[in-house]
């Protein structure tokens, strides 16, 4: 791949400065760039590595003076990081995957395919699929009876998607994630001791030993356009009704989203977010990774949560929460500080004490 830097200053809306025919063939740090890379030097301090690397052009801050730093030419962005969505999607090389359908993989002659879709080896697609133009289903992917799939949806290796799932244009899955397992919902045949512990908030009574009865998911999932799911995370179907994730939701790697729960659209759920079921998460959220969300509470519109935030309660919009329980960000912050401040107060405490002690003796 070759474009000069012309070009992807166009591509981008930024300026291009000096010899703007080179030609670009890839992007690298500026350190290891070689001569035909496009070096990232998008901070001052980024900019440090440009004379150990061998680049010509870089992308550069606002206001940067390319020609002291030794460069050949420059492009200028006025968000230089939002640029690099556009960067890497024109650079990126793909994965590879051959055009067409693979001899290898299983497509049900009651499966409905779009133009130009693509299916990799040892795929499967089942009976009433539907998969939308332009689609990529990666190699050893599984597409469940009666699932529906937009228009430029991509599927990295792997990805299972269940029964009666629906999802819309341009969904990308990364190896390994899931849409559509059976929600975690069992029941015992009396009140088990969870419930009683949570009807008193501690006490179980006396423990019984009781098996689990099986509740099994007969809603399924529904997921918007432009949605991205990281690697090895999972959505689980609803118990009745469909799981929903809305238009422009990000799920990173090893994220859970329990059955029944409802995402807002533009939320951002970042790697190890697990999230109980039945709970309903606002719109253009962002849970920090690890962060958990117990079962049928309400996170409102923009919360954002700080990384392994643990959330038990509904959360107003606008909050930005962090700790455990989960508590407004400075509230938490001014407690950890006293909490820090504790070993200092204990000895302070018990000088006093003994000076005290001491002056009690002497009277």
């Amino acid at each position: 791949m070759s474009i000069t830097v012309k070009d992807i200053a166009a591509s981008l809306g930024a300026e291009a400065f000096g010899d703007v025919s080179i030609s670009i063939t890839g992007v690298a740090e500026p350190a290891m760039a070689g001569a035909s890379d496009l070096a990232l030097a998008m901070k001052p301090a980024f900019a440090k590595g440009l004379p150990d690397g061998q680049a010509q052009v870089a992308m550069l801050w606002a206001g940067a003076d390319w020609q002291a730093l030794g460069l050949k030419a420059a492009i200028v962005a006025p968000r230089p990081r939002f640029a690099m969505a556009g960067l890497s999607a024109m650079m990126d090389a793909g994965q590879g995957y051959a055009a067409g359908i693979h001899p290898s993989a299983i497509v049900d002659v009651r499966a409905k395919l779009g133009a130009d879709v693509t299916i990799g080896p040892l795929a499967v697609i089942s009976a009433g699929a539907v998969i939308g133009d332009g689609s990529v289903i990666g190699p050893q992917c599984f597409i469940g009876a009666d699932a529906s799939l937009g228009q430029g949806c991509f599927l990295r290796e792997g990805v299972k998607i269940g029964a009666r799932v629906t999802i819309g244009d341009r969904f990308i899955a990364q190896p390994g994630a899931t849409v559509g397992g059976d929600g975690f919902s069992f029941v015992t045949p009396e009140v088990s001791n969870v419930e009683q512990m949570r009807d008193t908030l501690g006490d179980a009574g006396e423990a019984k030993a009781q098996s689990y009865a099986r509740i099994h998911s007969l809603g399924s999932v529904s997921v918007g356009d432009d949605v991205e799911i990281g690697a090895n995370a999972c959505i689980d179907c609803g118990t009745v009704r469909d799981t929903r994730v809305g238009n422009g939701v990000k799920i990173d790697n090893l994220a859970q989203i329990g059955h029944n729960v409802e995402v807002g659209n533009d939320t951002l759920i970042c790697a190890q977010v697990g999230i109980a079921g039945s709970t309903r998460i606002g719109h253009n959220v962002v849970l920090g990774g690890q962060t958990g969300v117990s079962d049928n509470i309400f996170i409102g519109d923009h919360v954002i949560t700080g990384g392994a935030t643990k959330v038990l309660a509904n959360v107003p919009a606008g909050r930005v929460m962090l700790g455990y329980p989960a508590m407004k960000m400075e509230t938490h912050v001014e407690a950890y500080k006293g909490l820090r401040r504790l070993p200092r107060l204990f000895r302070d405490v018990a000088a006093l004490k003994k000076a005290v002690l001491n002056a009690d003796g002497n009277d």
